[in-house]
C-alpha cells in the first residue's frame, strides 16, 4: 500500500530572512529582502536590484568547516547546505556518526553551481594554470555539488541527486522526494533547491529584457506581482528545504508535523500551441494543475489558497486565467492567491522550494502573508477574480487548509504540489 507522506522539518535562507524565524516574521509583516547594489550599475546592467541572503562568515561557519570554506565560492552550495542542515535539525534529526542513514536521501535542486568558481578556473585554465585550480573545483561546480556536499555533512545513504527543471525546480524536488517516499524506497527525504546571485548568473536575463530597470532607486518596490504597473521580474538568490517523511515513521519518534503533501503533478507544454523555451504553454499549465488536483485525490472546490508563480512579467494575468480554468473558479469562488516574489524577488531555481516552505509554514501557523507592491491590481486580473482574494495586508485564518503551490520553468516545464493541514 503506498504510505502516506508528511513533512517534518523546514529550513530557509532567503533574501529577507536567514532561519525560520527571522523568515516567518518577514513574510507576515511583507518585509522586503530586495536591495540596491552598486556592482551592478557599474556591469551596466539596466536592472540593478536584487535578493540576496544577508549571511556572515559567522554565521557560514556554523554549516562549513574553514577548509570547506577556504575556497568555496559556490552561494548555491552554501545556502543548500544552510537551508537542509536546518531543516534536518528542525525535524529532529542528528548526522550520522560511522553507518549513513540508510532509510534518508535528498533530492536538491539547482539550476547551474559555482558559476564564479567556473569564472575563476576559466582564467586559470587559459594561464595554462591548470595545477591551481584546487581540489574543489569539480565538487563545487558539478551540478551534483549540492546535493553532494549536502549528502556527505548529514550522512544519507538513500539516494542523494540533483535534480534541474529551471523555475519549476524546486516544486519538482519536492514531489519527487515524496513519490520516492510513497512507494516505500525511503523513510525520509531532504527536498529543496537553490539559487545562486551576482551578475554571472543574473546577466543573462538582464540582456533578455525580462528584468525590470524602473525601481533602481526604490528597490523594495520593484518586485510587483499581480499588479498593473508591473514592469519585469527582480532577480534573487537563496535556497529552502523541507525534510518529507513517511507519517509511519513520523509517529513511530513522535516527530513534529507541519504539513501533509497529497499529491502533485509535472508536465512539459513541448514547447507547442504557444509554448516557447521562455513561455508557458496553458494547455499544459491547466493540465498540470488539473492533473496535480486529481493525483492528491480531492477537489478543486477543496483549494484555499495557491502559492503562486507570478513572477511580475506580462505572463502574470495568463498565469489567473490558467488557475481559473483548470480549476472552473472565478469572481468571487476563486482561492486566495499570493506570491512570495513581491518580497524576496525571483530566486530562479531556488524559488519554488523557499515558496514551498512560506507554504508550508503559513498552513501551519494559520496566517495568508500578503502580496506586497499590489495595491494595484491589474484589471485584466481583477476581471477574472475578486480583488480581496489577492490580498495586500496579513490575514490570519483557520480557514486554510488545502494550499496549490505551482511552479512553471524555462523549457515549458510545470510542477504543482497540494499540501494540507496535519
Amino acid at each position: 500500500m503506498s504510505k502516506r507522506v508528511v513533512i517534518t522539518g523546514l529550513g530557509v535562507a532567503a533574501p529577507n530572512g536567514v532561519g525560520l524565524a527571522d523568515f516567518e516574521a518577514a513574510i507576515k509583516a511583507g518585509k522586503s529582502g530586495i536591495r540596491h547594489f552598486e556592482e551592478l550599475k557599474n556591469m551596466n546592467f539596466s536592472c540593478c536590484i536584487g535578493g540576496i541572503p544577508e549571511v556572515s562568515d559567522e554565521l557560514k561557519l556554523k554549516y562549513l568547516t574553514p577548509l570547506q570554506l577556504r575556497n568555496f565560492t559556490s552561494s548555491g552550495i552554501l545556502y543548500a547546505c544552510m537551508s537542509g542542515i536546518d531543516a534536518w535539525h528542525d525535524a529532529g534529526l542528528s548526522f550520522a556518526e560511522d553507518e549513513p542513514h540508510w532509510d534518508s536521501g535528498c533530492i536538491f535542486g539547482t539550476g547551474i553551481s559555482g558559476v564564479e568558481k567556473m569564472r575563476e578556473a576559466t582564467y586559470k585554465l587559459d594561464e595554462g594554470k591548470v595545477k591551481r585550480l584546487g581540489s574543489t573545483s569539480v565538487a563545487q561546480t558539478m551540478s551534483s555539488g549540492v546535493s553532494a556536499y549536502l549528502g556527505g555533512i548529514i550522512g544519507l545513504g538513500n539516494q542523494v541527486t540533483t535534480n534541474s527543471s529551471a523555475c519549476a525546480t524546486g516544486t519538482e524536488a519536492i514531489l519527487l522526494a515524496y513519490e520516492r517516499i510513497r512507494a516505500g524506497l525511503a523513510t525520509r527525504m531532504i527536498a529543496g533547491s537553490s539559487g545562486e546571485h551576482g551578475p554571472y548568473i543574473w546577466g543573462g536575463f538582464d540582456a533578455m529584457r525580462v528584468m525590470t530597470y524602473k525601481h533602481n532607486n526604490s528597490p523594495t518596490e520593484g518586485s510587483r506581482p499581480l499588479s498593473s504597473t508591473a514592469s519585469g521580474f527582480v532577480p534573487g538568490s537563496g535556497g529552502g528545504a523541507l525534510v518529507l517523511e513517511s507519517l509511519e515513521s513520523a509517529l513511530e519518534r513522535g516527530a513534529p508535523v507541519y504539513a501533509e503533501v497529497l499529491g502533485g503533478a509535472v508536465n512539459s507544454g513541448g514547447q507547442r500551441l504557444g509554448g516557447t523555451m521562455t513561455a508557458p504553454n496553458s494547455t499544459a499549465v491547466q493540465r498540470c494543475i488539473k492533473s496535480a488536483v486529481e493525483n492528491a485525490n480531492i477537489q478543486a472546490d477543496d483549494i484555499d489558497l495557491i502559492n503562486g508563480h507570478l513572477t511580475a512579467t506580462i505572463k502574470d494575468p495568463v498565469e489567473i486565467e490558467n488557475w481559473s480554468v483548470a480549476l472552473g473558479r472565478k469572481g468571487e469562488d476563486f482561492p486566495y492567491i499570493h506570491s512570495l516574489k513581491s518580497m524576496i524577488g525571483h530566486c530562479l531555481s531556488g524559488a519554488g522550494a523557499i515558496e514551498s516552505v512560506a507554504a508550508v509554514l503559513g498552513l501551519k501557523n494559520e496566517f495568508i502573508f500578503p502580496n506586497t507592491n499590489c495595491d494595484d491590481l491589474h484589471p485584466e486580473i481583477s476581471s477574472l477574480i475578486a480583488p480581496e482574494k489577492v490580498p495586500t495586508k496579513l490575514i490570519e485564518t483557520k480557514e486554510v487548509n488545502v494550499v496549490a503551490k505551482a511552479s512553471f520553468g524555462f523549457g515549458d516545464v510545470n510542477a504543482c504540489v497540494i499540501f494540507k493541514k496535519f
